[in-house]
């Protein structure tokens, strides 16, 4: 009888651990250990009723309070707190962040231990590596080597399995705030670096555990998260057993904003979350989990809740300041581009996943009437190249009329000086924001990936943005792949726009800071532009410091020459961010799980409108097929 399974004796009610194979892959090992009361089952036939669809029995139930409130996931196991750092006990149990785990259970064996270190298994590139190195010391045969050390090193295990990776795992520093939860938008670049190396067990359960942390309960009241919102990360707890001092439980403790710094709710974590399970049907071939009643209810609900009617006249998703990897005020409130680039692919990656059903239509024509008018919308106002510039430089303003050409009431004194004498005649990019009588000039590296990842900009567009990479590389690039933005916000436009932030000052952490995980992404959308060798190029840039920064969170200064002031090190995601660009330029077809090939359909019908209308005018007779905006 298993540990978990002694632990629950006695328990009234109690269901023991139990184990579950997927039947289309046996490999795929999942774990369900919690203990279900009245109030559970209760809550569970509530949400299969408001919902009319059947959860699947292998669920991890959740608890609910009177109020309504979403509580923690629970596992009712045994198990014990101890330090954060990884420990090796004879090869048989491990302790990672608190939460002790028995390796006998795990069906997929990633790392074996003895008391004198690590011996790694094959580690899927051709070759068996003895890694003499323990999780806090030495030196590694390779930096890919060690690099795998600290992500396995950093994964999270509730009941035994692999459910994630903590967001940094620096062994010196003993203030890590928030830093010892899983990430949604963190685990990406980790779940891809396992999904291309095989190891498939750890994605399948990060998508299904957090997806039973979604919201679901609808509520009126401001401090209860919206119904289908994702979590921005969890935690594993440890805790005492209620009415039972001698057992412990798992809880899954989901972090909705609550407690984040300005306590700003993620929108783009139920993004990044369907664009991760399409990624994983991709690599393994196994579409049974993206063909689950439940998790087909979890994406159309993340579908409902950012195809929701509003006030906003846009089809661009608006969201408050903070709301994306840049968390903290800089002025990107409104319609910033790293949400719409990110929307704009989890549309597309909704629309090929989601089951057809009657249920579905209506979500599906709506959805497609969204990618048309937000392509359009994109691709239209937010290019920036010397053409356009010199046109908004031109242009008159207060125009009230259909046909305007200044739409939005841009002042051509806007142009910052910065920006006429940065702009190279070759190439271009979308601007970071766009708002009635205000655009944000300024290149965010993110959103710009993902337009050319996810085909929101045209062909033309993404050979131009990488080509500004390449002419400004001393800019962007510098001594560490990849500026977050540029330029960085300076003297009184700091003090107005970030509030006077210490962590956010000029050339520092999201303003013009330098952020090795984003190299990953600069390597996709190299890819698929079959322009490789620029992510290469990048690649041997971070390997010069990298390694021997100790893989650090961000990088300061204009050239990146500098570890951040306040950046944690041994950071998951520039570890993973590194791994997945070495796998991809080894495996260039690989890309193919994170890439979004424009729709013919769609194409036709962006062509079709912009033809028929390319200043925007009225049309005194509706259009056939309206626009979700």
């Amino acid at each position: 009888m298993a540990a978990s399974e002694v632990a629950l004796q006695g328990l009234s009610g109690a269901v023991p651990c139990q184990f579950y194979t997927n039947l289309k892959s046996s490999s795929l090992l999942s774990f369900k250990c919690c203990v279900r009361s009245k109030k559970d089952r209760d809550y569970g036939r509530a949400r299969q009723k408001g919902s009319h669809l059947t959860r699947n029995v292998d669920s991890v139930f959740r608890n609910v309070g009177r109020d309504g409130r979403l509580k923690s996931s629970r596992c009712k196991c045994s198990g014990a707190e101890s330090v954060r750092d990884a420990f090796l006990d004879n090869g048989t149990k491990r302790v990672v962040n608190g939460v002790a785990n028995d390796l006998a259970t795990r069906s997929l064996e990633h790392v074996k231990y003895e008391k004198d270190g690590l011996l790694s298994n094959d580690n899927g590139l051709g070759s068996e590596t003895t890694i003499n190195k323990k999780l806090n010391g030495a030196s590694t045969d390779t930096l890919e080597d060690e690099a795998w050390n600290l992500l396995r090193a950093s994964m999270v295990f509730y009941c035994g399995n692999p459910v994630g990776t903590i967001a940094a795992n620096d062994p010196s520093d003993s203030n890590m705030l928030n830093y010892d939860q899983v990430f949604i938008r963190d685990f990406i670049p980790s779940g891809i670096a396992f999904l291309l190396k095989g190891e498939y067990e750890i994605v399948r359960n990060f998508i299904l555990h957090t997806l039973q942390l979604q919201s679901w309960e609808k509520t009126m009241d401001c401090h209860s998260p919206g119904q289908g919102l994702m979590p921005a990360s969890f935690k594993v707890r440890t805790v005492p057993l209620d009415g039972d001092d001698s057992a412990t439980e798992e809880v899954l403790d989901p972090d909705f904003g609550e407690a984040a710094i300005g306590r700003v709710a993620p929108v783009d974590s139920g993004l990044w979350w369907i664009i991760l399970l399409r990624a994983y049907g991709k690599c393994t071939g196994d579409l049974s989990v993206q063909e689950r009643i439940d998790v087909q209810t979890g994406i159309k609900m993340i579908l409902k809740l950012c195809l929701a009617d509003g006030f906003d006249m846009f089809p661009t998703l608006l969201v408050t300041d903070g709301s994306c990897m840049i968390d903290r005020r800089m002025g990107i409130h409104g319609h910033p581009l790293e949400i719409q680039a990110l929307f704009y692919a989890a549309l597309l990656c909704a629309r090929e996943m989601l089951t057809p059903e009657d249920a579905s239509a209506d979500l599906i024509r709506a959805l497609n009437n969204r990618l048309i008018a937000l392509s359009i919308h994109i691709r239209e106002y937010y290019w920036i190249d010397m053409k356009k510039l010199n046109e908004i430089y031109r242009y008159k303003t207060e125009e009230y009329s259909f046909d305007a050409v200044n739409k939005f009431n841009i002042y051509p004194d806007q142009i910052p000086p910065w920006l006429v004498e940065w702009m190279p005649h070759r190439g271009g990019y979308l601007i970071g924001n766009l708002q009635p009588a205000h655009m944000d000039f300024r290149f965010f590296s993110l959103g710009n990936l993902w337009a050319i990842i996810c085909s929101l900009a045209t062909t033309d567009q993404s050979h131009a943005i990488l080509d500004l990479i390449e002419s400004k590389w001393s800019d962007l690039v510098a001594g560490m792949p990849l500026k977050i933005c540029y330029p960085a916000l300076e003297g009184q436009e700091w003090r107005i726009i970030t509030g006077s932030d210490p962590k956010n000052t000029p050339w520092s952490y999201h303003n013009g800071g330098s952020w090795p995980t984003l190299l990953w992404q600069l390597t996709v959308a190299c890819i698929k532009m079959n322009r490789p060798e620029i992510a290469e190029n990048a690649i041997k840039v971070a390997e010069k410091r990298i390694g021997t920064d100790k893989w650090p969170e961000y990088y300061d200064t204009k050239g990146a020459r500098f570890v951040g002031k306040q950046a944690h090190l041994y950071q998951t995601w520039s570890i993973a961010g590194y791994l997945v660009a070495k796998l991809l330029i080894r495996d260039p077809s690989a890309a193919n799980m994170l890439v979004n090939i424009e729709d013919p359909e769609l194409l036709n019908a962006f062509s079709c409108a912009l033809n028929s209308n390319p200043r925007g005018k009225r049309l005194r007779k509706g259009p056939k097929q309206s626009f979700i905006i």
